[in-house]
Order: structure tokens, then sequence, then C-alpha cells
């Protein structure tokens, strides 16, 4: 025992002495002395309206000197539709610049003019990035200053069309420290951040804030006819985010300019993020999150208490009688001790059941080891696309795991028959991501058709396949293949050769079943609210600690929704309880696609379009087939556990 907490003491230690070690891994500290070149980047631009992601420069604006060139990439921006390239747009640290000419576009053909015409009714936002850090927009709001990253392309105002053509940067610059860097990186990479000694007397500065105010500004376009890029535009620009004054005419080009002011800010390197990472309603997200979480423990505690007096009242009679007693008592006795010889009996589509539970596995297996390590700070937006990238390589390196599990309930169902068990890893390794690429291939095509960044490249798509074909597949047949060579689990009671006969019920037990997918989505559809906020609103989302204690939750409570009715059909003796069990807990999907419905219909109204509402209800019907994988195997691996429990716990011949 002495032992437990010296170790408990050392793990508490351990995170609170590193605890400045990983802030947000994937980012460290610039140093940037006075007059260094600082490039801003641009993302795809986005709407809330249509979902569906466009690169920047299919908008006729200004390109940079040296062409257009993607950054470097990781798989989860691709899967997410990030498109980052170079800007025009150019700062030098701590420098301010005003009226800075940037370019005059061609005149606006037809199908540019109503393109932009389009992309505003449309309301998509630009995405410029600067060190890292989105740019970020403020506005007031009946007394209330709201955050927005990005800002429009233009607005539309008594039917004209105006387009913001000046921007107004503000950056925050924090002093480079010597301390406050070794702080920030607890780890081996301060070899890589620290300066050199030839530096240490230049002064440094840090970006640590990237604020936007977009102005939509009446420019003459004769007056710059012999400007280049980046030259003093010849009159002062009066930048004024509350009125509007540049219309775009078909044929009429558009002059776009810029300022930068750099402002020294006390927001210090490991905190530039916080002005991104506050949700709207912390309060509410909190008290929510604890009322969620006290009634469903309260109720599962209840439910389990009534429960385990329940079973054991019955064990400790039936182990009290003598055995003439007993021998009598099972010719009176109605319940779960009547379908003894049937309990076990293979449940139909044994193969189905088999792989289905082995893809739950993977999946709950990826999705707690995913929000571990967000909760921890290791998946944070700073690092664009590694939460994505980090789920996929989590899920193929668990293939072990689901053609373990798979083969070996197979064996179990089989009672120790090897025959078939490599079809059933090959199933298994092909079952959820087969359905998977179908969903996202259907998309794809819709995105493709319209030119979308959200479409997965042609490349994407055989990197994809290469990844299923090399890595998942043959970690789920050698995960397979142990679950082969593992004893499979003996049955405590033999089966019958005649299956009992069912008695009539009062009610159908599916209704039941699918009534008690409730109780599991009561935990769940708080945070569930959040996390699509975060997906279609655009919203960071960053409370993964809540996230990991309302899976834990979720986890609980569908074995015990599980358990209950699992006890339920066997006391009205009813021994086909495999599927039974496994969508008992796995019915959760149901509601959360009828949220997600719900979602669309109030909160999505301005969804625009027939493609953008089937690429939503497609990514929906997506996540819902994972979640009732992974709930519907909680739910059968524990009703598993009880009756193999339960009836080892009786005596009978």
């Amino acid at each position: 025992m002495g032992n437990f907490w010296i170790w408990v003491l050392f793990v508490f230690f351990f995170f609170q002495s590193s605890s400045f070690g990983f802030y947000l891994p994937g980012s460290y500290p610039h140093k940037h002395v006075v007059g260094d070149p600082l490039s801003v980047k641009v993302n795809s631009i986005t709407s809330i309206d249509t979902e569906m992601p466009f690169s920047y420069y299919s908008l006729p604006f200004c390109k940079p000197q040296e062409g257009v060139k993607d950054s470097a990439e990781n798989l989860g921006e691709l899967l997410m539709g990030d498109r980052i390239e170079n800007s025009p747009y150019r700062f030098k640290m701590y420098t301010n610049e005003t009226d800075i000419f940037l370019c005059k576009t061609d005149p606006l053909s037809k199908d540019n003019f109503e393109l932009l015409k389009r992309r505003i009714d449309e309301m998509y936002q630009v995405n410029l990035i600067l060190d890292n850090l989105p740019a970020i927009r403020y506005t007031k709001k009946d007394g209330f200053l709201l955050r927005w990253t990005g800002f429009p392309v233009g607005v539309k105002y008594q039917d004209a069309y105006y387009v913001f053509n000046h921007l107004k940067f503000k950056v925050l610059v924090h002093k480079y420290e010597e301390a406050n860097v070794a702080r920030v990186m607890g780890t081996g990479d301060a070899a890589d951040v620290f300066p050199t000694k030839v530096n240490d007397d230049v002064p440094g500065y840090m970006v640590v804030g990237f604020e936007v105010v977009p102005c939509s500004v009446m420019h003459h376009t004769d007056a710059v006819k012999k400007s280049k890029m980046y030259d003093k535009y010849p009159n002062p620009i009066k930048c004024d985010s509350n009125v509007v004054s540049m219309p775009i005419k078909e044929g009429q080009p558009i002059v776009f300019t810029y300022e930068v002011n750099f402002d020294l800010s006390d927001i210090k390197w490991p905190s530039r993020w916080d002005a991104y990472l506050k949700m709207e309603g912390s309060k509410v997200h909190w008290f929510s999150i604890l009322n969620s979480l006290m009634v469903i423990t309260f109720l599962a505690g209840i439910v389990l208490v009534i429960f385990l007096r329940t079973v054991r009242r019955d064990l400790t009679r039936y182990e009290e009688l003598d055995k003439e007693a007993q021998a009598q008592m099972n010719e009176e006795l109605s319940g779960w001790k009547l379908v003894v010889g049937d309990v076990f009996r293979a449940p139909n589509n044994a193969g189905l059941l088999c792989i289905m539970v082995g893809n739950g596995v993977q999946i709950l297996g990826m999705a707690v080891v995913t929000i571990f390590f967000a909760a921890l700070g290791f998946m944070s937006p700073a690092s664009r696309g590694t939460l994505i990238t980090g789920m996929l390589f989590i899920y193929m390196i668990l293939g072990v795991a689901a053609g373990y599990v798979a083969v070996r309930l197979w064996r179990t169902i089989g009672c120790g028959d090897l025959k078939g068990w490599i079809s059933i890893a090959w199933k298994a390794a092909c079952f959820f991501p087969g359905i998977a690429f179908l969903i996202l291939t259907t998309l794809n095509f819709l995105l493709w058709g319209s030119h979308s960044t959200g479409a997965i490249p042609f490349s994407l798509f055989v990197i994809l396949l290469l990844l299923w074909f090399c890595i998942s597949v043959p970690l789920t047949l050698f995960g397979g293949y142990l679950g082969a060579k593992a004893p499979h689990i003996e049955y405590p009671v033999r089966t019958n050769q005649i299956p009992r006969e069912i008695p009539a019920q009062k009610y159908p037990s599916w209704l039941l079943v699918l009534g008690a997918g409730t109780l599991p989505f009561g935990t769940l559809f708080i945070e569930l609210f959040f996390i699509m906020s975060s997906i279609w609103m655009g919203r960071v989302y960053y409370v993964f600690g809540f996230l990991l204690i309302v899976l834990v939750l979720l986890v609980v409570v569908c074995a015990e929704v599980s358990l209950v009715l699992t006890y339920m059909h066997l006391c009205v003796e009813d021994w086909k309880w495999w599927w039974k069990s496994f969508f008992a807990s796995g019915s959760v999907a149901i509601y959360i696609f009828l949220y997600s419905i719900n979602y669309l219909v109030f909160d999505l109204r301005n969804l625009s379009g027939p493609v953008s509402a089937t690429l939503y209800l497609g990514y929906s019907l997506f996540m819902v087939l994972a979640i009732m994988l992974a709930t519907g195997t909680v739910g059968f691996l524990s009703s598993f556990w009880f009756v193999h429990y339960l009836f080892s716990s009786v005596k009978l011949d």
C-alpha cells in the first residue's frame, strides 16, 4: 500500500513539474528582431451557411509576386479541408505601416462578379494566419464584445454588394524573454528555441496576437495606374468598419490596400491562444455538465443497488436449499434460472456480431486514447490537423484489438472451433472502414462537383487506401491470429440441443431496447451541443477534460443499462439476449441522429442548398454509426460478463 501512494505522489509531482512543458505542443516561440519580415498566410474561405470550404484564390484577390505556393500540410489538415497558402501581405516586425497599396485586379468578368456576389450572400469568411495565429475580429453588439475568427468577404447593403478591400491589422507583440521561453519549453526542444549568444543583446519580440478590422473603402483606380505592390497609396485612407463605400461592379477592377500597427502587449507566449479558446457561456457549460454528472451518477447508483440486491437475493435463496429442494424449485421456478440450457445458445448472425464488437472495441479505444491525450494538451488547435491525424493512426494501431476481440468471441460462440477465424478477421478489418469509405467517397463526389477544397484529393485517397491495406488490415489479421491462439472462454453451463420456447411477452422486447438509449443520451446531449457547434459553426472546442469525464460516465451508464435490460429479458425467459444487449446501449445512436436533425433544422437553419444538407446528414450518419458500434460494444461485453458470472454462481445440472 505504501508503494502505491509513493507512485501516486510521483505521478502528481511529475505532472506538476512538467505542466509548463507541453502547454501547446507543436508550437514554439519565434524570436523576431525589429525589421524582420513577417509573412501572412491564407487558409480556405469558409461559411457556416454551406459548410463547403473553397480556396482563397478562387476569388479575384491579390496574388503574391512570387506566385501562389502551398504550405506543408499534414494528413489531418487535408482531411479537414484546410488549404494554407502564401499571401501578398508582408509586415516588418515592430514597424508600423499605413496606406500600403497591394494591387489592382483585372476588370471583373461576369463569372467573377457573379461568384463574388454568391460568396457574399453565402457569408463566406476570409481566414488569415500570422505566426500560426488566426486573424481575430472584434465586434460590438448590445454592449457585448464579440470575437470572430476571420472576416467576411463583403456585405450586401440596399441591393448593392460591397467588398472589404482595405484591411487594418493590429499585431500584438511581447518582448522575448529567456526565462519565459525556458518555462514554456520544459523539454529537450529548448535547443531549437534559445537564440545564440551572438544575438543576446539584440531585443527580440514574439507575436502574441493578430487582429484585423476589414473596411470597404472607395479607391480611385486612376490614382494607382503606375503604382507597384507595396508602394504608398497616393491619398490617406480612412478605415471605418461601420461604413461601406466600395461597391463591386461588372467590368470594373478592385483596388486592395492595407495598414499594420504593432502594439506591445502584456500577453505572454503561453497565453496567446486564450482569446481563441474562451467559449461563450462557460458557466452554463460548467454547471450543465456537473448537473448531468450528478443526475446520471445518482440514477445509475439506484439502478445498480436495486439490481445487485435482486440478483444476490435470488442467488442466496437458491444456494441455501438442499439438492432435493433445488430440484423441486427448478420445476416450480420461473425466470432466468429456467433458461440455463439456452442462455449461451449461439445467436443469429453470430459472425456479424463478432465483427461489430471488434470494430466497437477499436473505435472506443481510439476515442479514449485520443481524448486522454487531447485533455493533456497534446492535440491543441495550435497544431492544425493533429487531432484528426492522431485519431487515424491510433485507430489503425488498435486494429490488433479489433481482430483479437472479434476472433476470440467467434471461437467462444463456436465453443473453441477455429473454423472461419481468418474470414472473421478480414471482415473486421474491412467492415467499418469499408462503410466509412463508401460514405466519404459519395460525399467527396459532391464536394468535387462543387470545386470545394473540402474534397479529398485523389493522391490523398491513394494514401488512405495504402494506410488501410498496408497497416490497418495486417494489424487486424495479426490481432485475429492472437485471438485464434488464445483460449476461448468456457461456458459455465451446457446448451440443450432443442431450443426452449420463449413465452409470449406483454410488450415487444425491442421497444424496451430502443427506449433504453435515452439514458446514455442524457449523459451526452449537453456536450454534444458544444461538439456540434465546434464542427459546424466554426467554434474552437478545447474542453477535452469535460469530454473525458463524460465519456467515462457514458461507458458506465451504457454498461449498466445493458445489464439491467439483459436481466429483465432473462427473467421473462427470453434467452435471446445477445443482439438485444448490443442495441440496448447502441440505440443511443438513434437519439443522437435525431438530435443531429434537430440541430440542422433549428441551429443550422441558414444552411443553403441540398448539397450542404446532404453533406451534413452524411457526416452525421458516419458519426452515429461509429457511436453505435462503440456504445453497443460496451453494452454487449458487460452483459456477456454478467451472464457468464450469473450462471457460474449457480450450481445447476
